[in-house]
């Protein structure tokens, strides 16, 4: 049986950019067409990071961030259709306007009026023990509760390999194999590619790749006759890992940007023109890609459970994105859990 819902909860609120605070605050309850969800657990995401430094300007003081959310519906506003009461379900924060072309088409993620869960300052999100968000928005899982919270970046991985046209004859090379260049490599694999190779410079992160059970190189080991696949996927999103998918990729081949390293890249325009490559932007995934990855990864178990680091307590993650930022910490993925008892 579910537990009375608590008028006040815990919050992990960004006191100020470098400190987060575990606070008191209201529970929310699920306005029309929302549903309340206990939460279990939330994945730190890199763009948290970015937002826990301030470096990117997209998060504020006082605000409740996370978005890479799994937990428990516990409560439905009024007209609320999908989740059930007890349901376990992943978050999918990407909030179009439903109204435009973008939404029509199925295409919310790139919604001009989009909002997100996690990064709108105004939403209390999944670094919380409960978050309100529109039913429509929340995909049951059926799978290991832990494995919930790595959906969301997941997802982002599988729609920029669609996005590279990725399939079963692929040569890929990834760059980075960080979470989301991880993220990536699994989804080539998913997609059934002849071929995937994942370039990294970490050590760490370079074994983990290789217990996922892909090739990986230091980028100063690349093969020569890597200058033949099909598709490269950047990861990273500088000019200089841009620059090495591009030359990476056969004549007519694709390039794709999944990796926001740097707002502005320096983009060599003769590789691109002269070998008619295509370069392509992916960002997040289409509503249909997240739930397909969801349904997915249920099923997925032993192949994902590696990339999951650790689980730390709220009053830990102070602790738990210092070392991810300052680069003392090679975690790759690593869970705020609220719920710990529902993580199985």
């Amino acid at each position: 049986m579910l537990a009375t819902i608590p008028a006040q909860m815990r919050a992990l609120v960004l006191a100020d950019f470098g400190r987060f605070e575990v606070q008191e605050r209201p529970t929310p309850g699920p306005a029309p067409g929302e549903a309340l969800v206990r939460v279990v657990a939330t994945g730190i995401c890199g763009s948290d990071l970015h937002g826990y430094t301030g470096e990117n300007g997209r998060r504020r003081p006082g605000q409740v961030m996370g978005h890479e959310t799994v937990g428990v519906v516990v409560a439905l506003g009024e007209g609320a259709t999908g989740p059930a009461v007890g349901d376990v379900v992943v978050l999918n924060p990407n909030l179009g306007c439903g109204s435009c072309a973008r939404c029509l088409e199925g295409n919310a993620h790139i919604c001009a009026q989009r909002r997100v869960i996690g990064v709108d300052p105004t939403i209390s999100s999944g670094f919380a023990d409960y978050l309100a968000a529109p039913a429509a928005n929340l995909i049951g899982f059926g799978g290991d509760v832990a494995l919930g919270a790595l959906v969301e970046p997941l997802a982002v991985g599988y729609h920029a390999a669609l996005r590279g046209g990725v399939a079963a004859s692929s040569r890929v090379l990834v760059v980075g194999g960080g979470p989301i260049g991880q993220a990536v490599a699994i989804a080539c694999r998913r997609l059934g590619a002849a071929s995937v190779l994942v370039s990294e410079p970490h050590p760490a992160r370079r074994t983990l790749v290789a217990e996922l059970g892909f090739a990986v190189v230091h980028p100063d080991e690349l093969p020569e006759a890597v200058g033949a696949v099909d598709t490269a996927i950047d990861a990273v999103g500088v000019s200089a890992t841009l620059e090495t998918a591009l030359a990476a990729t056969a004549a007519g081949g694709t390039v794709v940007l999944v990796g926001m390293g740097a707002p502005t890249v320096e983009v060599p325009a003769y590789a691109i023109s002269t070998a008619e490559r295509t370069l392509v932007g992916s960002f997040c995934y289409a509503p249909v890609h997240f739930a397909d990855t969801a349904a997915w990864a249920a099923g997925a178990g032993p192949e994902l459970a590696p990339l999951i680091s650790r689980v730390v307590a709220p009053e830990q993650a102070q602790g738990a994105f210092a070392g991810l930022a300052d680069g003392s910490d090679p975690a790759s993925k690593i869970l705020v859990a609220f719920a710990p008892d529902l993580l199985g």
